[in-house]
């Protein structure tokens, strides 16, 4: 029994390191006054050569170099992704194109220009990047039409957006950020692994240097009361003070600290240090994450109005997020937290199985390397 679950944490590890970074996402904004339409399109490098495969000499760096070289397909493939309408197909080329690095590395900057046949009436845009290669993928949003400024997420579910030159609809732009902050907080794996590792001792007491179970369902959801209470509060003050630009933290370092925090934060449940008031464990690590959370937010540049009121909503988003995973959670996890399968299966394996995918993280990004781990079954 030991040798299989062994075998099923190396299988498990090799499957999770592709996880353990920041997902994909592209700065696109663009301006529309009458027919005519300026944008700017920041695509990751990493995800360009994904696409296109233009790391010529397979160093895993894209030079410069490689990039010029490949201008001409970098422009046939972005802009057969991204589809603008004004009364009829507005015509789009690639002006320029430069090099920046955002908190996650080096992007592609596309300046592109543009006509379209009608000077008036909604701007409408279809936006395909990377959906066919990674459903995770998003697409932050600033547009302008005719001096009215729009913002959203855009996801493969999107479809084909209208966007005029009237009032922006406040209440839909809250909905659409606090979906994203749910759907953030379902794919923020690292976020996720971290709030279990809490969640794991939720059911059980530390007594005479072993762990059993609580006697009631009322201690339990105490403690996950406080404990979820202490994440929400710290993250979100990082996140509004990362994303309103008072603070700012290396990418590279705050995943590095995060993947930390859950190594931690598991190892806890095996070696007790803090066994009481892990509400306190939650706040610390929880200001960490919040600069996580901040990531997808702070980069979009958004006006003030507009930027609170996405704070407002994405923070709720990810606070429905983790109450849906408490809520499924918490109820099966008191049904047998006495047992064998609990305290041996999911406590302590589950504890170590978590530590072991952490540290897989805190090492790629720490040293901005990929670790890969064969499968014994090749």
């Amino acid at each position: 029994m030991k040798l299989r679950l062994a075998l099923l944490i190396v299988l498990l590890c090799s499957h999770f390191s592709v996880w353990a970074h920041k997902a994909s996402d592209s700065y696109l904004v663009v301006e529309a006054k009458g027919p005519e339409v300026i944008a700017q399109w920041d695509i990751a490098l990493r995800d360009i050569d994904f696409a296109m495969g233009l790391d010529g000499d397979g160093n895993g760096e894209i030079t410069w170099g490689e990039l010029r070289a490949g201008q001409a397909s970098v422009e046939a493939w972005a802009l057969s992704r991204l589809e603008l309408h004004r009364g009829g197909l507005c015509v789009l080329k690639l002006t320029s194109m430069q090099v920046d690095s955002h908190t996650d590395g080096s992007y592609a900057v596309l300046h592109i220009a543009g006509g379209c046949p009608d000077s008036s009436g909604d701007l409408r845009l279809n936006y395909r990047l990377l959906f066919d290669l990674d459903s995770l993928h998003r697409g932050l949003l600033r547009l302008t039409v005719d001096g009215t400024t729009h913002s959203t997420v855009l996801s493969p579910t999107s479809g084909e957006l209208r966007f005029g030159s009237e009032e922006v609809s406040r209440l839909l732009q809250f909905r659409q950020y606090l979906l994203e902050g749910i759907w953030h907080i379902w794919i923020g794996f690292d976020h996720i692994l971290f709030l279990l590792s809490l969640l794991l001792p939720a059911v059980l007491v530390h007594v005479d240097n072993r762990w059993r179970g609580v006697v009631r369902f009322a201690e339990a959801w105490r403690e996950v009361l406080w404990v979820v209470t202490a994440f929400t509060a710290a993250h979100s003050i990082t996140l509004s003070l990362a994303a309103l630009g008072w603070i700012a933290l290396p990418s590279r370092l705050v995943e590095s600290a995060i993947a930390l925090s859950v190594v931690l934060a598991a190892a806890n449940n095996l070696w007790p240090v803090v066994a009481q008031r892990r509400w306190v464990v939650a706040f610390c690590f929880g200001l960490i994450h919040g600069f996580g959370f901040a990531s997808v937010l702070a980069e979009l540049g958004l006006p003030a109005d507009a930027l609170l009121l996405s704070l407002i909503g994405f923070n709720l988003g990810v606070e429905v997020g983790q109450l849906a995973i408490v809520g499924v959670f918490l109820p099966l996890s008191f049904a047998v937290r006495n047992s064998r399968f609990y305290l041996r299966g999911v406590f302590i394996w589950g504890s170590l199985l978590i530590v072991l995918i952490a540290s897989i993280w805190l090492v790629e990004r720490a040293l901005d390397i990929k670790v890969v781990i064969e499968s014994p079954l090749k």
